[in-house]
């Protein structure tokens, strides 16, 4: 990651007031970014958007990308050359209970934030956040790449599949790489592992579920303990991204979606997650299986993200248990009623300094 390319650099964030928003908030604070960020209110109470005023780090929109008016004019008084695509509804549970404004959010506002892009003036780079279950889950033990087939059997996975198509549809319309020199936007996209971190707060996530019953002191309980998914600390993907989106800028060959996962090793089931999250802790209750009926959830799922580390030069930094530990670090800070704009941003300047 060049730091000397971020700074005083225009970005577009959408989704900015969410877990991983709040994290790229700081990365591009600290790399000196101007970030415009749109989004809707933040999604949980607490949330991290709020605790750490991060309103104070950018220009800060609520709105709604279904709106298809309302984005572009934030695009356009933003006059970004960058754009980073975050908003969506991001979680399997909540889309089984609500699968039209899924597909809404996810597809659609998709849809307008593209279309908003390709009447932007000096735009020159667009990476689209999806996720790792954007592929059709075939309960293979080895990592999905890029070119592997899309799809997912739940409305969430669906709508992120559909999303990836949406972006290789306009893509190929208006920003074909072939054609670079004339349009001068790199369109693509970026599929990552499940994110742990501090500042989650989502309900139905195993890692702030946990968090929560460590702090009440009761059992948590786990619907598939025995289920495997790519772990990676939060900011790991974001350095992805923003990699991503430098070299998009210069050259659309970069065009295209791209994986950013752990090491194949570093995958991990849900139980031994939980039980390092214990030992961390400290006198932490340990967890029970939830007996009742689920919506289905895929067994196993990983990522081989080789095409990131040989094209892009992109390599994960943390282990699962060093992503574990800031993790823990950050939610004892928040039980302790710690300074958690300090303890964050020292996180962030040690990740980038690793």
């Amino acid at each position: 990651m060049n730091r000397a390319f971020w700074r005083g650099r225009r970005v577009f964030v959408t989704g900015h007031t969410g877990f991983k928003g709040a994290w790229l908030l700081l990365l591009l604070h600290e790399l000196g970014a101007q970030v415009h960020g749109f989004a809707l209110s933040p999604p949980t109470e607490p949330n991290m958007f709020e605790l750490l005023e991060l309103d104070k780090l950018c220009e800060h929109a609520i709105g709604d990308i279904r709106d298809l008016a309302l984005l572009e004019e934030a695009l356009v008084r933003a006059q970004p050359e960058i754009v980073l695509h975050m908003a969506a509804q991001s979680l399997v549970r909540a889309s089984y209970d609500n699968p039209v404004e899924t597909y809404a959010v996810n597809v659609m506002g998709t849809v307008n934030l593209l279309d908003a892009c390709r009447r932007a003036v000096g735009l020159k780079a667009v990476v689209v956040v999806t996720t790792d279950k954007c592929y059709e889950n075939f309960g293979w033990i080895w990592g999905y790449r890029e070119n592997d087939r899309l799809g997912g059997a739940d409305p969430y996975s669906n709508s992120k599949a559909a999303c990836e198509l949406a972006v290789d549809a306009y893509r190929q319309s208006f920003f074909a790489p072939a054609d670079h020199e004339r349009h001068q936007l790199g369109l693509a996209s970026a599929r990552a592992g499940n994110v742990i971190g501090g500042g989650d707060f989502a309900v139905d996530r195993l890692v702030p579920d946990a968090m929560r019953a460590f702090m009440a002191g009761t059992s948590l309980q786990i619907r598939n303990p025995l289920s495997v998914r790519p772990w990676q600390h939060v900011l790991e993907p974001l350095h992805g991204y923003l990699m991503l989106a430098e070299r998009l800028h210069d050259d659309g060959g970069f065009a295209r979606g791209w994986n950013f996962g752990p090491h194949p090793d570093e995958s991990a089931p849900v139980r031994d997650v939980v039980d390092r999250l214990a030992d961390l802790w400290g006198d932490a209750p340990r967890w029970t299986q939830d007996e009742a009926h689920h919506p289905h959830e895929a067994a196993t799922l990983k990522l081989d993200s080789t095409l990131a580390r040989v094209e892009l030069g992109w390599s994960p930094r943390l282990g699962l248990d060093e992503g574990l530990k800031l993790t823990c670090e950050w939610y004892r800070a928040l039980h302790r009623g710690d300074d958690l704009a300090e303890l964050s941003m020292r996180q962030v300047r040690d990740f980038i300094g690793s």
